[in-house]
């Protein structure tokens, strides 16, 4: 089936790649049977591996938006206006 990268950020295991062993539903949870070389298989949710759908992938990082798109031109109006304000200063 191939192999699988865990990206969860706080997983021990992050960075690591292991071989799928199968994918099953548990609990409503897609889970990825993974194999590793010391501990046997073990389970794990999609979207902690890189095998995640792209929207969970974004969320799995848990890093919130310091700013959007919108406030990135609200900021490159602020400090166009600043700058407008501070050349009428200097003349």
């Amino acid at each position: 089936m191939g192999s699988a990268e865990v990206i969860h950020p706080f997983h021990p295991l992050r960075g690591q790649r292991f071989v799928v062993l199968k994918v099953r539903r548990v609990s409503g949870v897609e889970t990825l049977s993974l194999r590793h070389a010391d501990l046997g298989s073990f389970a794990m949710p999609r979207d902690w591996t890189d095998w995640a759908w792209p929207e969970a992938q974004a969320s799995a990082t848990n890093i919130p938006l310091l700013i959007d798109a919108f406030g990135l031109v609200a900021l490159a109006e602020l400090i166009d206006a600043l700058a407008h304000e501070q050349s009428e200063v200097d003349r």
